[in-house]
């Protein structure tokens, strides 16, 4: 749990640039643009603050890839960049910065671009090149991220053995009597405490409030009797975490096992059906079709699941209609549930990265109906 995984290294940044570029080349595009965020830390292990003041990485096939930042922070960029073949361009305040950027965008002007690229930034790109287009890299390279390598899936296992240390020791404390906040707070104390950087969520979803997925926790009393959906996760050595399972206070009545159950086998189901070669939407389909076929499809209102790596939501996403094939290396999300406006929801979610004969799960605690006080 307290093991640190292997860095990455040169030549693992620098591999994945040229995989960008390349893809974004068979994909009929001039090149790719990347903004300050998941992508650039992926693609460079640089992580900037993101500011009105542009640093965009420029990587097209045949051109060393080129980092355009501002003068005053080059220095960290220098440092933090983790391939040596990454080639700075800066720009001091008062000069134009979309000038550097737009001299490296050769060709026809179809680019890709990172999703979290600021406005003002491809607004300010397309002023000195009218000709551009930009394509988000969602909808150009959605499988760039998808495929991870070992040492990524080191990361992923020990992020989610954190969520599962979480999870174990939240179920010893108090629940009736106590705000969903308090809960929360427990959950998110727990998670650094087993070794994430950043918690990203901690829903805690009592009673009616279950019958909302995103619920956020609130003030809300949890009360003996409440089902409550729990779901947290976040980052640990850069990696995701994301993790849900649902707990009762007290003894549950009839149907809140039944429907429980339910869930539970749905969530065997959508696992279960994990290989490499089947398309996504399979997925979908197995988790759902147990569901639909015990009368309760119209409360099952989300995808199966998500991609999950340097961000907790990214591709593949299991859902009908999407027809990529599972590859050994991708991780996604397993979670189907139930939702019953005014009364309770069960959502119950494990990670899955597909394997050469099936899938593997990273969560492993247990997926029963667990009582609390």
């Amino acid at each position: 749990m307290t093991s640190t995984p292997a860095p990455f290294t040169a030549g693992d940044y620098e591999a994945r640039m040229r995989r960008a570029a390349d893809a974004a080349a068979d994909a009929g595009l001039d090149g790719v643009l990347i903004a300050p965020g998941p992508d650039l830390v992926w693609l460079t292990g640089y992580r900037p603050v993101e500011t009105e003041r542009l640093t965009l990485l420029v990587l097209r096939t045949g051109q060393d890839p080129v980092l355009v930042v501002p003068t005053l922070e080059a220095p960290d960029a220098a440092a933090s960049a983790g391939a040596p073949a990454l080639t700075l361009r800066d720009w001091t305040d008062g000069k134009d910065p979309y000038e550097a950027a737009v001299s490296l965008m050769r060709g026809s002007g179809r680019f890709g671009v990172s999703d979290n690229a600021w406005a003002m930034h491809l607004l300010g790109l397309r002023k000195r090149r009218p000709d551009t287009d930009y394509i988000a890299l969602t909808d150009a390279l959605p499988m760039l991220r998808a495929v991870k390598d070992q040492t990524e899936l080191d990361r992923l296992a020990a992020a989610g053995a954190a969520a599962d240390a979480t999870f174990e020791e939240i179920r010893k404390v108090p629940f009736a009597g106590r705000r969903e906040a308090e809960v929360a707070g427990d959950l998110a104390d727990l998670l650094r405490q087993f070794g994430h950087s950043q918690v990203d969520f901690t829903i805690v979803a009592s009673g009616p409030n279950g019958a909302n997925p995103h619920h956020e926790a609130g003030d809300r009393v949890i009360e003996r009797g409440d089902m409550v959906v729990l779901d947290f996760g976040g980052l640990k050595h850069g990696y995701g975490s994301d993790t849900s399972r649902t707990v009762h206070v007290g003894e549950p009545d009839a149907e809140e096992r039944k429907v429980h159950d339910l869930v539970r086998a749905a969530q065997e189901a959508g696992v279960a059906a994990v290989r490499p070669g089947i398309a996504c939407q399979e997925v979908d389909r197995a988790a759902r079709a147990v569901i639909t076929d015990a009368g309760y499809g119209e409360y099952f209102i989300h995808r199966t699941g998500h991609g999950i790596g340097v961000t907790t939501h990214e591709p593949p996403y299991m859902i009908e209609g999407e027809e990529k094939p599972l590859v050994p290396g991708m991780c996604f999300s397993v979670e189907p549930g139930v939702y019953l406006p005014g009364r309770f929801g069960v959502r119950i979610e494990d990670i899955v990265t597909v394997t050469a004969d099936g899938g593997r799960r990273l969560n492993t605690t247990s997926r029963e109906l667990v009582i609390v006080d």
